[in-house]
This record gives C-alpha cells, sequence and structure tokens, in this order.
C-alpha cells in the first residue's frame, strides 16, 4: 500500500490494530497506535475500543485505563461497551473500588450500564463476599429494566449455593428456565457444588445427571466438583468410579481433579492407594508433582497429629 503511495486511514489503522490485539500482541497494537498518531490520523472509537479490548485481554489493567482517560482528553466520549470492558478488568484485578468509581461516572455522563457492566461488578462483589452490595446491584437491574442474561443468573446461583441457600438456588435456575434462559455448565456446577458442600450427594448427582440428559456436556470442572464432595463425604468408591469416566468420555483431568482425589485417600488413611494413583498420573509439569506431594504431605501430618504420634 505504501508503495504504491498510499496513505493508510482510520479504517486501515483500526483493522490492523484490531488484528493485533485479537492474536493478543498488543505491543504491536500499541506502537501501531503511535504510528498512526505520528502520521496525524485521528483515532477513532472503533481504534480505541480495540486497543482497550486487547489490553484488558492481556490483563494491562493500568495501561487500559490511562487509554480510556487519553481517548476522553482527545475529546472522544467512550461508550457503555468501553465503560464496561474497562469495569471488567478493573474487577478481575479485584480493584472493586476503582470500577464502582468508573461505573459511577458512566451513570453521572448519562451512560447507561447494560446486563454486562453490572453482571461484572455483581460477579466481584459476590467473589469478595460482598453479597448485599450484590443483591443491592441485581435488585437496581430489575428497577432500571436490565436484562438478566446466563451469567448473571449464574452468578445469583453461586451467591446462593455459597451461603447454603440452595432451595433459593434452585429457583433461580426454575426461574431461568421459564424466561427461556437456558443454564450452561457453569449455573448446573453452581448448584452441584451447593448440594456438595451439604453434603447432598444424591441430589448433587442429580443435577450432574440430568445436565448430561439434557445434552449439556460434562465439563472436567464437573466432574472435579463432584469427585471432591464424594471425598469429603468418605465416599471414595464413587469418586473412583466418577474418576474412571473421565477418561472414558475423553476428558483429561486437571490438578484440582488429581490433587481431590489423592487427598481423599489420604485423609481415609489409604496411602498406598494415594501413591499408586500418584505414580500412574501423568505429570506434565513439576509444578503439578510438588503441588499434590505437598498436599498429600500436609494431610499426612495432620493425621498424625491427630493421633498424637
Amino acid at each position: 500500500m505504501l508503495k504504491l503511495g498510499l496513505d493508510p486511514n482510520v479504517v486501515t489503522f483500526s483493522t490492523l490494530i484490531n488484528g493485533f490485539c485479537t492474536q493478543s500482541k498488543v505491543a504491536q497494537a500499541v506502537s501501531l497506535f503511535n504510528e498512526m498518531i505520528g502520521k496525524a490520523c485521528q483515532p477513532d472509537l472503533i481504534t480505541y475500543s480495540a486497543i482497550l479490548n486487547g489490553l484488558c485481554k492481556t490483563g494491562n489493567t493500568d495501561r487500559a485505563f490511562k487509554f480510556l482517560r487519553m481517548m476522553e482528553e482527545r475529546g472522544l466520549q467512550p461508550n457503555i461497551v468501553v465503560y464496561s470492558t474497562v469495569i471488567d478488568c478493573l474487577c478481575k484485578d479485584k480493584w472493586l473500588t476503582e470500577a464502582l468509581n468508573l461505573f459511577s461516572e458512566a451513570k453521572d455522563k448519562g451512560i447507561s450500564p447494560n446486563t454486562t457492566t453490572y453482571s461484572c461488578l455483581i460477579h466481584a462483589m459476590c467473589t469478595l463476599g460482598q453479597q448485599k452490595e450484590a443483591t443491592r446491584f441485581l435488585d437496581e437491574m430489575v428497577v432500571t429494566n436490565v436484562a438478566f442474561d446466563v451469567f448473571t443468573y449464574s452468578i445469583l446461583v453461586d451467591a446462593y449455593c455459597k451461603e447454603r441457600m440452595v432451595f433459593e438456588a434452585e429457583d433461580v435456575v426454575d426461574l431461568m428456565i421459564k424466561k427461556g434462559i437456558e443454564p450452561n455448565v457453569v449455573t448446573y456446577n453452581a448448584l452441584i457444588d451447593g448440594h456438595c458442600s451439604q453434603n447432598k450427594m444424591r441430589e448433587a448427582k442429580g443435577v450432574f445427571d440430568s445436565t448430561i440428559k439434557k445434552g449439556c456436556p460434562a465439563y472436567i470442572f464437573n466432574y472435579s466438583t463432584m469427585i471432591n464432595g464424594y471425598c469429603k463425604a468418605k465416599r471414595l468408591d464413587e469418586a473412583m468410579n466418577l474418576f474412571c469416566e473421565i477418561s472414558q468420555k475423553g476428558l483429561i483431568p486437571d490438578t484440582v481433579t488429581y490433587t481431590t482425589l489423592i487427598q481423599g485417600m489420604c485423609q481415609l488413611g489409604r496411602f498406598s492407594d494415594a501413591c499408586y494413583n500418584l505414580k500412574i498420573v501423568n505429570l506434565s509439569t513439576g509444578y503439578l508433582k510438588k503441588y499434590i506431594l505437598e498436599s498429600s504431605r500436609s494431610i499426612h501430618r495432620e493425621l498424625i497429629k491427630s493421633k498424637g504420634l
């Protein structure tokens, strides 16, 4: 293009920048952005949105915030998509105060928050144990007529389950279905975990099985949740049956799966089984081996201490 004497315009630059950001090549995207400025080609909302999305996806929260301010200084008004992108990034870094400040700033400018904006804030609040504040935001969504999506509902289900309010969580799932929003594996996993935390393994297995019957494939984290529940309930045989089922489904156990199972064996004093399983594990990294061994040794020490040895 340059060889033909043609200068790239804002669309050309924005397309290339978005391409780099999509491939997580943020350094190249920022370099191209600076080149764009140097050629007196003014970035538009699409350009900034692409850069901000790339920075946020790669965890560059500080730089994303600075780009947002740069955008405003150059006379461009961020829309709710831009604000939500940065708010989500702040929430993932647990900078909830900064995220809430940005949320208030957007509202003060007359920019209405959408489902994504509320969902990422509510998720952060629940993660940080601020259930009352999360409930207030959910109520605000209802009052302002902001629709819930599967992500919002899943957050609510998870929050209820963590508060050991599984019946209420089940009511939320029923409400979702009535509104035509199909629960996903994350929703069901929260419900499974809620039952497991109360040692209601029959109910947990019922949700697990019904999820598969509905055509919603079980992922490794669903199996890990169930195995953890069985191990805590000291029902190791059932945990092992599920563990064997994993390979039959074409899934690969991860660190959580192996560690949970080995911890369960150690807690029941079945150290030979734990060691055997440790030997047959296909340890892809030294970290995994170290993590499992340290967990097992910790449990071993606790058992010895409890017996006064």
